[in-house]
């Protein structure tokens, strides 16, 4: 009997394309060009999950066609049929068009949100989790800016996360974390509900992104530490804006005035390459129905509750103990969320 025509045909494109990738990578034109060279080893590696997935598929649909055809392995059709269909599920999935700028490094901003102290200390507790997820997951960081609260806590933090596939996985960290918790500085013993805002942006190459030095207006002042004390004899902070847009980035961590600007610079290039992604995602919305994967800043996506030890993503109702999550462990969201924007592709 012969594969469904619709699966057979999507395995046998998928195994001439991994081929013909292949072949190319091996071609010297292709190998001597390193930009070209790069792009044809990333699709490969692409292709390589699918791949497996197919050949997965194939070894399952001969022993489900073997079992139908001998009497004596009739009761092993339900199992089989199962994992063909598993398989057909996966592979489908496997090849939904990714987001192109899933491989891409990330900047992350943090910033205190409602609840006063309270709400910069859980802005500083959000941001060590996020760190310690990108430890975990093998990624480097890099704080750009950081200012600091009177009372310990984080006003607001931007920093880097560096390796391959990075936004692909903080893209969910995207929007209002509120949490539910008794503040150290409670005497009554009442629990109070704080947020902290947290903003994921593609790290952005000059290739990404064109900025016109004319729309420019880049200002130089002393940087000051918490309660406005200047820290530095220098005019070393940055502050630059962006005039089309309005955009304003300030740095004022490093000592040299160069180093300030670079690190600005790049924020405003991910500050811009995003407004452009939501752009173009906003216009692609109002052709269909439901904007697919993609939740506004605003939304509060979790609720982080320590009377109960819980944490939940309001996304897709997945709840993960509270010690896990804070110590960095946000695998389990990651892959809902995940799995969730496959299907609703799928479906769209």
């Amino acid at each position: 009997m012969a594969a469904g025509t619709g699966i057979e045909q999507l395995v046998e494109e998928l195994e001439r394309n991994y081929r013909e990738t292949q072949e190319r990578l091996s071609d010297p034109a292709v190998y001597n060009d390193h930009r070209e060279a790069a792009e044809v080893g990333r699709r490969l590696k692409e292709l390589e999950g699918p791949h497996k997935l197919a050949e997965r598929w194939r070894s399952a649909f001969a022993d489900l066609d073997a079992a139908r055809a001998d009497a004596e392995l009739a009761e092993m059709v339900p199992e089989y049929e199962a994992e063909v269909d598993k398989l057909e599920e996966e592979l489908k999935l496997s090849l939904v068009e990714t987001d192109p700028a899933d491989a891409k490094d990330v900047i992350l901003e943090v910033r205190q949100g409602v609840g006063g102290d309270e709400a910069a200390l859980w802005a500083a507790e959000v941001t060590r989790m996020l760190q310690r997820y990108a430890e975990r997951r093998g990624f480097r960081t890099e704080t750009l800016s950081t200012s600091e609260s009177e009372a310990g806590g984080i006003k607001e933090t931007v920093f880097a996360v560096k390796g391959d596939g990075a936004f692909s996985v903080f893209k969910w960290e995207g929007g209002t974390h509120r949490v539910q918790r008794v503040p150290t500085t409670e005497s009554q013993g009442r629990i109070h509900t704080s947020t902290a805002t947290v903003a994921v942006m593609p790290e952005a190459e000059d290739v990404d992104v064109n900025i016109d030095e004319n729309d420019l207006k880049i200002d130089v002042f002393r940087s000051s530490g918490p309660g406005g004390q200047s820290v530095n004899t220098t005019d070393s902070a940055v502050r630059i804006t962006h005039m089309p847009t309005g955009i304003v980035v300030a740095m004022q961590d490093e000592r040299s005035q160069l180093q300030n600007r670079e690190k600005a610079m790049r924020v405003l290039r991910a500050r811009l390459y995003e407004a452009e992604r939501e752009r173009i995602a906003a216009e692609q919305a109002a052709t269909r129905s439901a904007q697919v994967g993609r939740g506004e800043r605003a939304e509060k996506i979790r609720t982080y509750n320590f009377p109960q030890n819980r944490v939940t993503d309001h996304r897709v109702k997945v709840n993960v103990p509270l010690e896990q999550v804070m110590n960095g462990s946000l695998d389990d969201f990651t892959a809902a969320l995940t799995d969730d924007e496959r299907r609703r592709a799928l479906e769209g």
